[in-house]
């Protein structure tokens, strides 16, 4: 089974204004509300590629309730642990800029988080998990590591994707696969990255200090996919952007998905790129048939 973790979802209330007056009244044209976190989003693609698996983490109150109910009506199987707080709303204020207010996430006690850690203590060596996104103030500055220990412990693979320490923290346990922007790979190596040699060097010493595979994402230029057996080059389709929320976590889901059935990485990467593409042509997450019709159109070559 294919579990993800989200620590801090959301509800994703977008709202679009024409012109935005600060300290006037502003009347919205129109409004959505999805449900909002990574590791959710990854769980949703998986769904519509027809993988089995199942979602995790923190919900409570009313918003928590909006996110079950919507993942019940798609059909995505879910297993959170319920809190007493709120899960947290994020508003995308979309103008002639977007805007973004996140929401800080709830407070969560010691004892629902230690839940969620037994829940992992279930898992199995046929198991992966997704543990992606960022962590509510509320839980251990360790708690990512935590998580990391409890899956290996068991025997099962994990991919991670977050930033910063956390995600260097977990190289050493070999991730199946992280996926950092040029932005997040800069930062973690607290580095400039001028060029693409400078990405082919980062990129390669991910793969030195334990990731089992890397996709550094790179936006319009495409991505490039690090193996230990070569690096590859991955050209996204060409279509109209109108969301590019959600499109990292739909490449996660693809290349996941496939590499757990296939065990290649090309194909592998090949699906990741239509889906995050399917999803940023998408005004929320890309529907199957999305992304397979442009899975042909994906061209990936050995650097």
């Amino acid at each position: 089974m294919i579990y993800t973790v989200t620590l801090n979802p959301s509800i994703d209330y977008i709202v679009n204004v024409s012109q935005v007056d600060l300290g006037k009244l502003n009347k919205m044209e129109n409004d959505l509300k999805l449900p909002g976190g990574k590791g959710i989003n990854v769980s949703r693609i998986l769904h519509e590629l027809g993988i089995p698996t199942k979602t995790l983490g923190f919900l409570g109150g009313f918003t928590g309730d909006f996110i079950k109910d919507w993942l019940i009506n798609e059909g995505v199987e879910s297993d959170f642990i319920t809190i007493q707080d709120d899960t947290r709303i994020n508003i995308k204020l979309k103008s002639k800029e977007e805007t973004e207010i996140n929401g800080r996430g709830p407070v969560i006690s010691q004892e629902e988080a230690n839940r969620l850690i037994q829940q992992l203590e279930r898992l199995t060596e046929n198991d992966l998990v997704i543990l992606s996104g960022s962590k509510p103030p509320a839980l251990p500055e360790d708690y990512y590591q935590q998580l990391v220990k409890v899956i290996k412990d068991s025997h099962a693979n994990f991919i991670i994707d977050t930033t910063g320490e956390d995600l260097m923290a977990s190289l050493p346990f070999h991730p199946l696969l992280v996926k950092p922007n040029k932005e997040e790979l800069a930062e973690l190596f607290q580095a400039e990255i001028a060029s693409m040699d400078d990405v082919l060097g980062y990129g390669k010493k991910l793969l030195e200090i334990g990731a089992e595979h890397v996709i550094v994402s790179m936006a319009g230029e495409g991505a490039i996919l690090f193996t230990r057996n070569g690096i590859f080059k991955g050209e996204s389709p060409k279509g109209t952007v109108k969301n590019s929320v959600g499109a990292g976590d739909s490449m996660i889901a693809g290349f996941t998905g496939e590499y757990m059935q296939s065990k290649d990485p090309i194909k592998a990467f090949k699906l990741g790129i239509a889906s995050g593409s399917a999803t940023a042509f998408s005004d929320d997450l890309a529907k199957n048939n999305d992304i397979l019709s442009l899975l042909n159109k994906v061209e990936v070559r050995p650097i």
